[in-house]
């Protein structure tokens, strides 16, 4: 979904508040804790700058001879 800089700017204006919903442009969104909004957030940030939002990833080290 694309998100745009005034849905930033609303959510983060709600977080700040420490309301768990939102209004904008008629469209209220509900959450169930302000750590699913911080999450929201992070990812339509994330969008916004260009990146994926992506899930944790897994990785091996790598050794040699033992280790």
């Amino acid at each position: 979904m694309a998100y745009s800089q005034d849905q930033v700017d609303a959510l983060r204006a709600a977080l700040a508040r420490g309301a768990t919903r939102y209004k904008l442009n008629g469209e209220e969104v509900t959450f169930a804790s302000l750590a699913e909004m911080r999450r929201q957030l992070r990812d339509m940030e994330t969008e916004i700058a260009g990146g994926s939002v992506a899930g944790p990833t897994l990785s091996y080290p790598k050794t040699s001879r033992g280790l």
